[in-house]
């Protein structure tokens, strides 16, 4: 996937740790506007035409959390991604109330990072793509309004837990869900018994697809899960 003029704003008030980030994902083809006060961050994001922010939490004068909801009242569908030290459950489920697609805690593996940058706006290039009724997902057919799962003239119906499920790793297709993401759309908690229930949602899902050597539900983890599809 190329990232050709993919412009990133990232605000970030650690010097060394914002030089660093920015060439990282500057050697990975993004162009890159920095800002390291939350102060300046609404007037420079107007400055510009972003296709995704990366924001800090803890700020001097304004904090993350405002500039996200800020952004988010100028532009709607931009996607952002927090990158915090701040790790409590109440501090990320308040980044996913604010509108964040991912919350990423500090330290973190930037390649790790990138692929979650890729799999967002990899969505939002696809997105006429997902609006389709049917998704094919190798030798099965998806569809998602019916709740059921296509193969060789034979149909399985899905709960709508399991069809949730399912149109979330498809929009996120060959790229990485992450677990918290997942949890948080379809079950809106992600605690401890919560994710147990959707790893068996993950297994039953698993099953209906064995047929087809080429699609895989991969876990990575600590991470999430990938459906990965072949030829």
């Amino acid at each position: 996937m190329t990232t050709e003029n993919t412009s990133v704003f990232l605000l970030e008030d650690d010097l060394s740790f914002g030089a660093v980030l920015k060439s990282y994902l500057e050697l990975n083809d993004y162009e890159v506007t920095w800002v390291d006060d939350g102060k300046y961050a609404i007037d420079r994001f107007r400055e510009g035409k972003f296709q995704l922010c990366l924001l800090d939490v803890m700020l001097p004068h304004i904090d993350g959390f405002t500039v996200g909801s800020e952004i988010r009242k100028i532009d709607k569908h931009v996607p952002f991604i927090f990158l915090t030290a701040k790790n409590l459950k109440a501090d990320v489920l308040k980044g996913y109330d604010v509108g964040a697609d991912d919350y990423v805690t500090k330290p973190f593996d930037t390649e790790v990072l990138l692929r979650k940058i890729r799999a967002i706006l990899n969505r939002g290039r696809n997105m006429d793509q997902r609006a389709t009724d049917s998704h094919q997902i190798g030798s099965y057919q998806f569809i998602p309004s019916r709740r059921a799962i296509n193969h060789d003239g034979m149909e399985q119906k899905l709960s709508p837990k399991e069809a949730e499920l399912l149109e979330l790793l498809v929009e996120y297709k060959n790229e990485l869900l992450p677990r918290e993401i997942a949890l948080k759309k379809i079950w809106g908690d992600d605690g401890y018994f919560t994710a147990r229930s959707m790893d068996v949602y993950l297994t039953k899902l698993r099953k209906y697809l064995a047929n087809d050597p080429s699609v895989e539900i991969k876990n990575i983890h600590g991470s999430g899960f990938i459906l990965t599809i072949r030829g």
